[in-house]
């Protein structure tokens, strides 16, 4: 199923539409599941999935943790040799401690640049040109 999921963001979004049109077509349940997961992943671009609060962040964590737990525990069971059991073991958890820093690195980065982006509204609002238009209604001339 992991693979299924790499491959399907390898293709990119048409082939996600292209799989949920496809589940709805088949069976309308499935096709919804599948609408769910890519508005809950966030694979449908800028929405849910970019800008998380900090609850469903936790909540994705932690069941990600949970899924990969479940995936190491089911999908690997001892080779027979400790020396390998550990090298494996060793790797694994290096390569979810550099994709939790790498996840830590995008949220500093998108968190820049909403900060460069509103540093810049906030220097164009300053340095506007203040004239007659902007600052408000003329009062009525008196006879």
């Amino acid at each position: 199923m992991h693979d299924m999921v790499l491959k399907l963001d390898d293709m990119g979004r048409p082939a996600w539409l292209a799989l949920m049109v496809v589940s709805f077509i088949l069976f309308w349940p499935l096709g919804l599941a599948v609408l769910a997961f890519l508005l809950w992943s966030g694979r449908m671009g800028h929405g849910w999935g970019c800008n998380r609060s900090r609850w469903q962040q936790r909540f994705a964590d932690k069941w990600e943790r949970r899924a990969q737990e479940a995936w190491r525990g089911g999908g690997f069971s001892s080779s027979g040799n400790r020396a390998f059991d550990e090298y494996r073991e060793e790797t694994l958890k290096r390569l979810e401690d550099e994709q939790r820093e790498f996840r830590a690195f995008l949220e500093r980065l998108r968190l820049a640049k909403d900060r460069s982006e509103f540093d810049q509204f906030m220097e164009e609002r300053k340095n506007r040109p203040s004239g007659p238009a902007s600052e408000g209604p003329s009062p009525a001339p008196q006879t």
